[in-house]
């Protein structure tokens, strides 16, 4: 049976792309604003041609790319067989519910270590990440950074904790000293939560890649995905999942090492050089001056200096302490990382995996800012904007500009590989999302409040397929609704979720002695909600006034400047032209909500939803005492610590 959906599977893959071996796509040209602004990380992909060396003038419209579909074909499939392949093996050795969730708890601490960084680096980080950085400047890096630091939190706060109190899920810390019950439903539907907003990136940022590399149909390229997914994770469950994520993480490594250092080679292998080539480019001193909403330059302001400070992105220095607080405890709560400690025999393997994962993800990250300001200088922030105003499509560009451009084989081959490895980051990604939202319904809804934890072996790996299809087809149906999104505030609201809610309960179970059932209902509630509400209302969403007003601003400077006998440039009479049109397509709009600005000023709302989450839990544990968790408070305290009660390694 598991033979036969592989082969369908392949069949499925093989017939939406086969048709894709045509004559390259080609994107239209696309008029090159001399002002754009940078919006967020949405994992949304497109594709041009690399524009000249930064020192030459910026383009007035965007070349046309050329895309080798055979050989980006040829790439997806060898990567979809040869994960196909670990899924079969994989599903021989899948036979109880511990097998399915958890691996049997044999994976190393090295092996896990690699897998949490697959897991954790998505499409968002290496696509959005870099392009961030490359439109964004020194604004960007501070997402970059934010990984490296919350790591740190785990190795000392969660890790071993979680190891030795959990055996599956979040709900199974939650639960042990609380009404069970109520508590496996409430951390069942907070999981459920963080990971859709994860998951819809994640569908989005595939179908959009397979669409414009492949020329499959948006909603083609998303149910195709699912599909792929759906057998990983039924079929394979975690010991499936963990290998193609170890697979991706050591790709998309290789990937940036060698990206980087062909780029430092560029520059000599000077990091004063390349910083130097950064400030003295003149597209991005343009762009600066756009992003500033500067008509006309300021006599003596040094625009490329200031694209290497903090303040492009994220202008108040409380924003980006509440989204420093947000990465600091977010991935914490991340239901599908807590979930890899249950893999590991024991705490010191489960400490040595993130100690692994930690230095993986630092090192990939001070990658992607090379990355980023590289494409910043070789392609242009006036570039990537055109095609992508999240610049999401940077290392795309990137690859194929190293490669040696368009039309070139080794520009092609090297697109072509990039693409596959963003494609696979996708997968291993979205296959821990689904494995996490499968094992709490039917582990902690199915299993422990519907048949009170009687249900046997056979019975709950069943469940536990049943449930990844069907979280699986949602997945489907959600990444084809949110096609026309705008998806940066899903990411930010997963992490934001996950601090605010998931952080302060388990931090709380674990280490406080009062907490109790109440706390844990009130912090997972408030925390979620006033996260979900402070984003809905954030600058995250669009604004179309907010939109049409600065485009007001850019249309009076230059009118004026007119009114004065000064004859505009090109450049300037297209940006007078575009600002007119903003404002007409924009002046009368509303955000989502009705909304003709945000009521709340930061882009991330770690900063208040965090503290609100812990309040919320400490005064409900604190108007509704618990005796009974109060009295099983040193059971888990002696659990967490020795790691007694908790079974051995089924598999070494």
């Amino acid at each position: 049976m598991t033979r036969l959906m592989v082969l369908l599977t392949l069949l499925l893959t093989l017939g939406t792309t086969a048709y894709a071996v045509e004559p390259s796509v080609k994107v239209s040209s696309t008029t090159t604003p001399a002002i754009a602004a940078p919006s967020g990380t949405a994992a949304s992909v497109s594709v041009a041609h690399p524009a000249p060396a930064a020192t030459a003038p910026v383009p007035s419209a965007a070349p046309k790319l050329k895309t080798n579909r055979l050989i980006t074909m040829g790439m997806f499939l060898v990567i979809i067989g040869f994960t196909m392949g670990i899924v079969v093996w994989a599903a021989r050795q899948t036979k109880t519910a511990a097998d399915f969730y958890t691996a049997g708890g044999g994976i190393t601490g090295f092996q896990n270590g690699w897998a949490i960084a697959g897991d954790y680096l998505s499409a968002a980080t290496f696509l959005g990440i870099t392009g961030l950085i490359s439109i964004a400047g020194m604004d960007g890096f501070m997402y970059a950074v934010g990984p490296m630091v919350t790591f740190v939190t785990i190795l000392l706060v969660i890790a071993e904790p979680c190891r030795n109190a959990g055996k599956y899920t979040m709900g199974d810390i939650l639960s042990f000293r609380s009404s069970p019950k109520v508590v496996r439903g409430f951390a069942a539907l907070s999981t459920v939560t963080v990971s859709i907003f994860y998951l819809l990136a994640q569908m989005v940022g595939a179908g959009k890649l397979m669409q414009v590399l492949l020329d499959i149909p948006f909603r083609t390229s998303v149910v195709g995905v699912g599909v792929l997914i759906v057998v990983y994770v039924c079929f394979g469950g975690m010991k499936a999942t963990t290998w193609v994520q170890i697979i991706k993480a050591g790709l998309l490594m290789a990937c940036g090492v060698f990206m980087s250092v062909m780029i430092m080679v560029k520059v000599g292998m000077s990091p004063v050089r390349f910083f130097a080539e950064i400030a003295n480019s003149v597209p991005i001193q343009d762009y600066v001056r756009g992003v500033l909403k500067h008509p006309l330059a300021v006599p003596g302001f040094d625009y490329g200096q200031r694209y290497l400070e903090p303040g492009l992105f994220l202008k108040s220095p409380i924003d980006q302490l509440s989204l420093g607080i947000a990465w600091l405890l977010g991935a914490a709560g991340l239901p599908h990382i807590m979930m890899r400690f249950f893999t590991v025999p024991n705490a010191k393997a489960a400490r040595k995996s993130v100690i692994v994962a930690m230095f993986l993800i630092g090192f990939f990250f001070i990658m992607t800012t090379i990355l980023g300001f590289g494409a910043s200088i070789y392609l242009t922030p006036q570039m990537l904007t055109a095609v992508d105003k999240g610049g999401n499509m940077s290392a795309l560009l990137l690859a194929q500009y190293l490669g040696g451009g368009a039309g070139t084989i080794g520009g092609d081959l090297f697109l072509a590989f990039v693409c596959a490895v963003a494609f696979t980051t996708i997968l291993a990604v979205v296959s821990g999302l689904v494995l996490a939202s499968s094992a709490a319904i039917s582990h902690d809804v199915y299993v422990n409040i519907i048949k009170d934890g009687k249900a046997d072996q056979k019975d709950q790996v069943r469940v536990a397929r049943i449930t990844s299809l069907v979280v699986g087809i949602i997945a489907i149906i959600l990444g084809i609704a949110a096609e026309k999104q705008n998806i940066v505030h899903l990411v930010a609201l997963a992490f934001a979720v996950a601090a605010s809610g998931n952080f302060p309960v388990i931090i709380l179970s674990l280490f406080w002695k009062r907490f109790n059932t109440a706390g844990i209902i009130s912090g997972l509630t408030v925390g979620a909600v006033t996260a979900i509400g402070l984003v809905m209302v954030s600058p995250n969403m669009t604004y179309p006034k907010k939109i049409a007003a600065d485009a007001q601003k850019i249309v009076v400077a230059l009118e004026k400047k007119q009114a004065e006998g000064v004859v505009l440039a090109e450049k300037d009479l297209k940006t007078l032209d575009k600002s007119r049109a903003d404002y007409e397509k924009n002046k009368n709009g509303t955000s989502m909500l009705g909304l003709d600005a945000p009521l709340f000023a930061l882009k991330n709302p770690g900063i208040v939803s965090v503290p609100m989450g812990f309040l919320a839990a400490i005064f409900g544990c604190l108007l509704f005492r618990e005796r009974r968790s109060e009295e099983m408070f040193n059971e888990i305290y002696v659990r967490q610590n020795i790691g007694v009660g908790i079974a051995n390694a089924t598999d070494h």
